[in-house]
């Protein structure tokens, strides 16, 4: 429990830098938010009046403090492009998102754990050189160009999968799935090459440690060998590399949401980007770092899950 604690402890410095960073970089960004919102033929005392009424006047330390209040409130603010609510907006997107990313790292856990055993267990045989293929075709090759190959194979020439038919899953499942398979092995492939090589690499260390040879001695076979000692031991740094795929998968999947035409929060963050939607950039980029903090907090109690050890020394530091 005080493992626990001092985790979500930590995470409060973290989040007030963050919320800091992307207040403060969304004023970098080019553009008036009163001209994009009333055009550019808008009068100067339009403008004024809209800017006093949006905020946009007062200094940015006052800004700040206001944005701050609303955000421990749970109001992330009204979109000025769309006058709608921007917690609204993330809840109708970031479902898509989540749902990708789950997919994702599903396909990848399905590829990389069997393929890395497999060339641990057969190091220099077939299943070794296969499991080095995929991982340098899966590292080389940019899921964005799968994504694309995907649609003229499977939706053009075949025309086994719709272009663009999401729906959300407790709506449809089949036609969900039907919708997001594609763009899930576009970019399961990639993040299984990264595992697949770490968990290789990682797993050949281990084996070659003085216990492994011990349990070898006591008449062990290499199978169970491999998968109750030299697993287990060769897990975290996975976990560590799942973790960053993980966080780093809710801006990675930009473009693939664009190619397959799937309604997601990366995409909602450039379109409001590009519009300078300040509140809805601002509430969505928090949400956003909200997501990864998170994440790495639940890699730290994976940790502890994996390695008692860890538990137990992060307990009494």
């Amino acid at each position: 429990m005080a493992y626990i604690l001092k985790r979500l402890l930590t995470m409060i410095p973290v989040l007030l830098f963050l919320s800091i960073m992307v207040f403060s970089f969304i004023h970098l960004i080019p553009g008036d938010p009163a001209e994009i919102i009333l055009g550019q033929d808008a009068t100067p005392a339009a403008l004024a009046a809209l800017r006093a009424q949006l905020g946009l006047n007062l200094p940015l330390d006052v800004q700040y403090i206001h944005w701050m209040a609303r955000l421990l409130h749970g109001n992330l603010g009204t979109s000025l492009v769309n006058h709608e609510p921007v917690s609204l907006l993330i809840m109708q997107r970031l479902p898509v998102t989540v749902e990708l990313a789950i997919g994702t790292i599903i396909i990848a856990l399905l590829i990389a754990f069997p393929m890395g055993v497999l060339a641990v267990v057969y190091k220099g045989k077939f299943a070794d050189f296969a499991a080095l293929f995929t991982s340098t075709i899966g590292l080389s090759v940019p899921p964005f160009w799968v994504g694309i190959i995907f649609l003229l194979l499977f939706t053009v020439k075949i025309h086994l999968f719709p272009s663009s038919s999401y729906v959300p899953i407790w709506q449809n499942p089949l036609q969900n799935l039907s919708a997001m398979i594609l763009p899930m092995v576009a970019t399961g492939l990639r993040e299984a090459a990264v595992l697949l090589r770490m968990l290789r690499s990682t797993m050949l260390e281990v084996v070659a440690q003085d216990f492994i040879r011990t349990a070898r001695a006591k008449g062990l076979r290499a199978g169970l060998v491999i998968l109750k000692h030299a697993l287990p031991n060769a897990l975290i740094p996975v976990i560590t590399t799942g973790g960053l795929q993980i966080a780093g998968l809710l801006g990675g999947l930009v473009i693939t949401e664009q190619i397959f035409s799937l309604p997601g929060f990366g995409q909602l963050l450039v379109q409001s980007v590009f519009s300078r939607d300040y509140t809805t950039v601002q509430g969505a980029a928090m949400v956003a770092a909200l997501i990864v903090v998170v994440v790495n907090l639940l890699v730290d109690l994976v940790y502890g899950l994996a390695d008692p050890r860890i538990r137990v020394e992060g307990g009494r530091t």
